[in-house]
């Protein structure tokens, strides 16, 4: 399966952007509010700068406690970011994941994100693509 068929799947490909000004008591109210596990750092909403994850986070007030929560989320986001392309296959997504030990993966083409998928969202896909290959080769055996 290919990034663009979990996009579509997903529905929604809004990607949910926080300025790079924006504090880390913000960004943790609209992870909290969004029910989402991460954010991309973006001054506008297009070309991503960093992500900040729930686990970034909770991190950060682990070291320094709740003085942390008064900085600037630029601070603490990875601005290396690893991304993925709408073609890629769910095989090399779901690796690059587990390698680098992260959950969420901008889909970035021409310098602009066109959504953000998560290692649930892969791993959903994944189990459908080997449910199929199991129900198609049960298929076979039976003779159907």
């Amino acid at each position: 399966m290919l990034v663009q068929q979990i996009l579509a799947s997903k529905g929604d490909q809004n990607v949910i952007t926080v300025p790079p000004g924006s504090t880390v008591q913000e960004v943790a109210a609209l992870l909290s509010s969004k029910r989402i596990g991460a954010v991309i750092v973006s001054a506008d909403g297009k070309a991503a700068k960093g992500i900040v994850s729930e686990r970034d986070i909770v991190r950060e007030l682990g070291k320094r406690g709740p003085a942390c929560l008064g900085d600037k989320v630029e601070t603490l986001m990875t601005a290396k970011i690893v991304s993925c392309t709408r073609a890629e296959g769910t095989d090399a997504v779901l690796g690059r994941m587990t390698d680098g030990r992260f959950r969420h993966m901008p889909v970035i083409e021409d310098g602009k994100m066109v959504g953000l998928i998560s290692i649930g969202d892969v791993v959903k896909a994944r189990l459908m693509e080997l449910a199929a290959e199991k129900d198609a080769l049960e298929g076979m055996i039976k003779g159907f």
